[in-house]
């Protein structure tokens, strides 16, 4: 059951080639649209039918499902389903695949939003900082009262008060920083 998940194709219970993440480099697939460098946004949004967004309802809560469970699932044939993830792979709808984590039990117990103000035009030097930070889990550009937001993880207090002290305030395209401690997180699923 497990080596079938996602792990069926087309043809068989195995496909020939896994469905791709994405790719913008000269290897994409052929009559594709060039794809936008990366951290430039796509302004032609992809038109997603009722199908398309049930594989998507079904792929975030279980991303580890099998071609076959999402084929049965939204009445479409395993090829079909496994074209479709692939066009959402391509078109970038589908980022990639990962795990939710939870971050107390992987030994970060202590969690905050960081608000940054920085330097104006400084966001492209801030944001490649940021993403280099192990703790780091989610950036973003916002406006308002302060410029970046940034949810970390850390192991504890400590290293949080290391984080804001020593990494985040030595940046000099930082003017200012204000944490805010989380006690209790969850994640939202989709429904079932």
């Amino acid at each position: 059951m497990a080596s079938e998940r996602m792990a069926d194709g087309p043809g068989g219970d195995r496909p020939e080639t896994p469905p791709r993440a994405p790719d913008s480099g000269p290897d994409s697939r052929p009559g594709s649209p060039p794809r936008p460098p990366e951290g430039r946004p796509e302004y032609q949004p992809r038109a997603l039918d009722s199908i398309d967004r049930d594989i998507l309802q079904m792929l975030q809560m279980d991303g580890r499902a099998s071609i076959r469970s999402v084929a049965e699932r939204v009445h479409v044939s395993r090829a079909n389903a496994y074209a479709r993830i692939n066009r959402l792979i391509d078109d970038g709808v589908i980022r990639g695949f990962g795990a939710r984590v939870n971050h107390e039990r992987a030994g970060q117990g202590a969690s905050a939003y960081i608000t940054l103000k920085i330097v104006q035009n400084s966001w492209r030097t801030v944001r490649e900082q940021l993403r280099r930070l192990p703790e780091a889990s989610h950036i973003a550009l916002v406006s308002g009262d302060f410029d970046v937001l940034l949810m970390v993880h850390t192991q504890d207090n400590r290293a949080l008060r290391e984080l804001v002290l020593t990494k985040l305030q030595a940046m000099p395209e930082v003017l200012s920083t204000r944490t805010l401690l989380v006690f209790e997180e969850e994640d939202l699923e989709p429904d079932a």
